[in-house]
């Protein structure tokens, strides 16, 4: 035990403040503009690794793993220091000697900068370090998940980071506390959940999340060192993280929680309406106001709602909307009756997917996918989450398998399309695989991206062969609704002055997820203001793209193509995915243009899974049910991955 508790506390001693030092920040005199960019990015990419130790894990980078976020006041002033001589260093830079591919990647470093800039410029402490929806409490268990626990090393790394919640922690609190000082508080009503989830969090340290790699530690490590990890394990809960976790816990309950502010909109905070603005274009990458968002999502609303009216009747219920809606999220022949059935469900839905892929893209990622349930479900989680994979582990699509009552499935298919493929997974997955780009690139992340690709990619059910029977349809469209709500209530509540009580009404009156999921969303938008934008702003522009393609190229047009096309830069803000999607259009009109070499699928691969039945017929009216079915659509009903 001497030589492995040494081996710890050197590794504590070794997590230094991350703080860049002057020549990994320096430029690289005498090279060419590419190559001087080239430098800058990487040099950016591996501070930003060191600075979000997490993020290096989900990648799969395991050097960071003895460490977590420096949350101090201090390290978020050093990162603003850090964007600027970032940003400086790029303007030295001679543009105009860059070829046109490494022009986009340098415009796209550059408005990163001064993003991140203007938002540090807002505040000298983070908004909303911690909420119900997003923090320490929900993340740790998450990044242990994502952890190896193969080697002992593995197991020095966890119990260094697990050293380092204490400083952690202390930095969150200092965070709210500056927030307090400045009349900058989190709604009440996002932030009082938080510590009965911590005293949950802590009193399972042991047998939880956050202990369960001590329970099962490979026996490709030697038996003594077992044994002494283990032991090392629980006094470290015990003594180091536990303490820490009541400390927050504490703060919140006697402190925070009492002075937090019971108006729930941005707009009620000082500078609060410039601050929206900012995150409105941040997440929508477009130049629209909150009052365009919310026109726009009225008018999306008024249109799905018209294609639901139409649908109904197919189903053989009688009633209209309202009752439908009533009737579709609490009829129990409607939903799944263990959590191996919803598990099985998404693995056959996945299995027909990835057999159909060819149908709807040519290039396709090496990376695989599974099925998994969530490590820790529970109220207010989505209905599933994707997670990226890394060298090291396989992607998943990650499932509540827990709450039945919540799950419905017609579901099923647009949580799959949007989390898996051809959604998030072949999008992420793609982009890590792209040649030639920037780390920063590979990696990158736009909202209005990645999430409209995602909410895009759902409506491909029927190429796909989905979507067959209408309760398949209605999920796919009240998925749907519920983007275009989105885009009423955010705003509504930050830039209008909703109430929490009127944004539930709104969610409820419109879509059929379950009203505690809709209560859930609502706190969701609260805590992130303007994020949930992007799913429907980014559908619609893609949608218009494709449009806009098909009656350039006329009987040119190919669907897999474009989307090929598409994914072809990775993660990009709209308006450069507009120019490069323009740039690909005239490509295509030109006479003998070059098919891309990449690996292929047939257009139409063989399906893995029968067709579906029908799913069964309701009733005319709620009070009268229809007969139970025996499994409604083995091609399972649609979804919701919207909640994610």
């Amino acid at each position: 035990m001497r030589v492995l508790f040494a081996s710890l506390v050197t590794s504590v001693l070794l997590l230094t403040p991350l703080a860049c030092s002057a020549n990994v920040e320096a430029g690289v005199d005498g090279a060419t503009p590419a190559l001087q960019a080239a430098g800058l990015y990487e040099r950016d990419w591996q501070w930003q690794l060191r600075y979000h130790p997490e993020k290096a894990t989900a990648l799969g980078d395991r050097r960071y793993n003895a460490r977590l976020s420096d949350t101090s006041l201090a390290a978020r002033q050093a990162a603003r220091e850090h964007e600027r001589r970032m940003l400086d260093a790029a303007n030295a830079i001679d543009r105009a000697q860059l070829s046109a591919p490494d022009q986009v990647s340098y415009d796209l470093f550059v408005a990163a900068k001064e993003q991140a800039l203007a938002a540090a410029m807002l505040s000298a402490f983070d908004p909303q370090p911690i909420t119900a929806y997003d923090g320490l409490q929900l993340r740790l268990p998450r990044l242990v998940a994502q952890m190896p626990f193969q080697t002992d090393a593995d197991y020095l790394d966890y119990l260094a980071r697990l050293q380092a919640v204490p400083a952690h922690v202390d930095g969150l609190i200092a965070q709210l506390r500056a927030g307090v000082q400045a009349g900058w508080t989190t709604p009440r009503v996002v932030v009082a959940p938080v510590p009965d989830a911590l005293r949950a969090l802590r009193d399972n340290l042991s047998d939880g999340a956050l202990g369960a790699p001590f329970q099962r530690i490979p026996a490709s490590i030697a038996p003594d060192v077992r044994a002494q990890l283990r032991a090392i394990g629980a006094a470290t809960l015990a003594d180091t993280v536990a303490p820490a976790l009541a400390r927050l816990e504490r703060f919140l309950r006697q402190e925070y929680v009492p002075t937090a502010r019971e108006s729930i909109g941005a707009g009620a905070l000082p500078g609060g309406a410039d601050w929206y603005a900012l995150l409105v274009r941040n997440a929508t990458t477009t130049a629209l106001t909150p009052a365009q968002v919310h026109a726009l999502g009225l008018q999306e609303v008024a249109r799905l709602r018209a294609a639901i009216e139409r649908v109904i009747p197919r189903t053989g219920y009688r009633g209209g909307f309202d009752g439908f809606i009533a009737f579709a999220r609490s009829d129990r022949r409607l939903f799944f009756t263990s959590s191996e059935a919803l598990l099985d469900r998404y693995r056959r839905t996945l299995a027909l997917v990835q057999a159909r892929l060819g149908r709807v893209v040519e290039v396709m990622p090496d990376a695989g996918i599974v099925v998994k349930p969530m490590s820790a479900p529970g109220p207010g989680q989505p209905a599933a989450f994707y997670e990226a994979g890394s060298r090291e582990r396989t992607a998943a699509l990650v499932v509540d398998s827990t709450q039945l009552a919540a799950r419905p499935i017609w579901q099923v298919d647009t949580v799959t399309l949007h989390e898996a493929v051809p959604g998030h997974h072949l999008q992420v997955a793609r982009a890590q695989e792209l040649e030639g780009l920037p780390a920063f690139r590979r990696h990158g992340w736009y909202d209005a991206f990645g999430e409209g690709w995602a909410t895009y990619a759902e409506g491909l059910g029927p190429e796909l062969g989905l979507f067959q029977d209408p309760f398949s349809l209605f999920g796919h469209l009240n998925e749907e609704m519920f983007r275009a709500a989105r885009l009423v209530v955010d705003t509504g509540i930050h830039a209008m002055g909703w109430s929490r009580r009127q944004a539930i009404d709104y969610l409820n009156a419109h879509t059929a997820n379950p009203p505690l999921d809709n209560a859930a969303e609502v706190d969701r938008y609260i805590a992130r203001p303007a994020q949930a934008l992007g799913y429907k702003i980014g559908q619609l522009r893609i949608l218009a793209l494709r449009t806009q393609a098909r009656a350039a190229l006329g009987a040119r047009f190919d669907l897999r193509r474009f989307h090929d096309a598409l994914l072809a830069g990775g993660a990009l803000p709209l308006p450069e995915l507009e120019r490069q999607m323009g740039r690909w259009i005239a490509t295509e009109k030109a006479p003998l243009a070059p098919a891309p070499e990449a690996k292929t699928a047939p257009s139409a691969a063989p399906d893995l899974a029968p067709a579906a039945p029908a799913a069964p017929a309701p009733a005319a009216t709620p009070s009268k049910p229809p007969s139970t079915p025996s499994d409604p659509a083995p091609t399972p009903p649609s979804g919701a991955s919207g909640q994610e």
